[in-house]
């Protein structure tokens, strides 16, 4: 949208939402015609300017999330979704809200960390533009492994973050394991990557989803050839639940000695959690085990996610 149409748009927006005119009030006030009033309320809503929230008081979500709130001490949105609906149904419900809810989050001059993944795949299908300066979207993981490079399936994700940003896009062409820790040491030392690394250490905003060793919905690690027979092995035999950028935890939030994770190119847990807001996104119920292993890492500071995840996350409660 150009600029004097953004500015047209905000100012007709705030004179409908926040001042109650009438649109024939607001096209005389701007010496324009209703019709025109009309796109520019359409304009702004498409955008992100303006957000509608409707809530019922015979829905459950506001109080499932005070009590998700309460418990993790993560800001919570809770979507909706009738128990009819299949996983890709849910799954596509979720992204929707996800990327309307991201928009208003991201400012100029930010540097945004993205994690490749079915779910954040799905969001970066349903963002709408938004006018920014200055602003990177870096990925946060290597996408390559024995069966192809991932740069296509990892570059459109982030492509469609920059488009919808106007962002500059800084992609990371690792793969998404090394088969030796001493190659990710040697590598970590190379300037080229060095660059990227040192883009995610001054990220303002990561968004991820998480991957479950044991959900109904294969996430993308698991189903898309990056890990063997061995590697499977060791996850289970270190009691993994599930990971976040292709860093892997506990269902406890812990991560010492899991092997795998040294020859990850993700972020480790203790950088995540230097970032200012991490937004994860969550959909499905058979996820609920890696969920609870993210949360209790605390790596999450906003989450989002469907209704019948959120009531089995109240339901299980802490872990024992």
């Amino acid at each position: 949208m150009p600029r004097s149409r953004h500015s047209e748009a905000l100012r007709a927006a705030q004179m409908y939402y926040l001042q109650d005119l009438t649109m024939d009030a607001i096209a005389r006030e701007l010496r324009t015609s209703r019709s025109t009033v009309s796109r520019l309320l359409s304009s702004a809503r498409e955008s992100g300017l303006v957000q509608i929230q409707i809530r019922s008081p015979l829905d459950s979500a506001p109080e499932l999330e005070r009590m998700i709130r309460n418990h993790y001490g993560v800001d919570v949105h809770v979507v909706p979704v009738l128990d009819t609906l299949n996983e890709a149904e849910t799954l596509d419900r979720v992204a929707t809200q996800a990327a309307k809810t991201i928009g208003p989050l991201v400012d100029s001059n930010a540097i945004i960390g993205v994690a490749w993944g079915a779910t954040i795949s799905a969001v970066s299908r349903h963002l709408t533009r938004k006018i920014t300066h200055g602003s990177t979207i870096v990925q946060l993981n290597g996408a390559g492994n024995m069966q192809t490079t991932g740069i296509t399936y990892a570059s459109d994700i982030m492509r469609r973050f920059g488009i919808a940003f106007g962002a500059r896009v800084e992609q990371f062409p690792v793969p998404a394991f090394f088969d030796h820790a001493s190659t990710k040491t040697a590598m970590w030392n190379e300037r080229s990557v060095q660059r990227v690394l040192d883009l995610q250490a001054r990220m303002s905003i990561a968004i991820f989803g998480v991957g479950s060793v044991h959900s109904d919905y294969p996430s993308h690690v698991y189903a898309g050839g990056y890990l063997d027979e061995t590697d499977l092995n060791l996850l289970a035999s270190s009691d993994v639940v599930g990971d976040v950028a292709t860093v892997f935890f506990r269902a406890d939030g812990s991560s010492d000695g899991i092997t795998l994770n040294e020859r990850s190119t993700g972020p480790s847990h203790e950088q995540l959690r230097q970032v200012r807001r991490r937004i994860c996104v969550v959909s499905g119920a058979s996820k609920i085990n890696g969920l609870r292993g993210a949360l209790e890492a605390k790596l999450a500071t906003d989450l989002i996610l469907d209704e019948a995840t959120a009531k089995r996350l109240v339901s299980f409660g802490s872990p024992s």
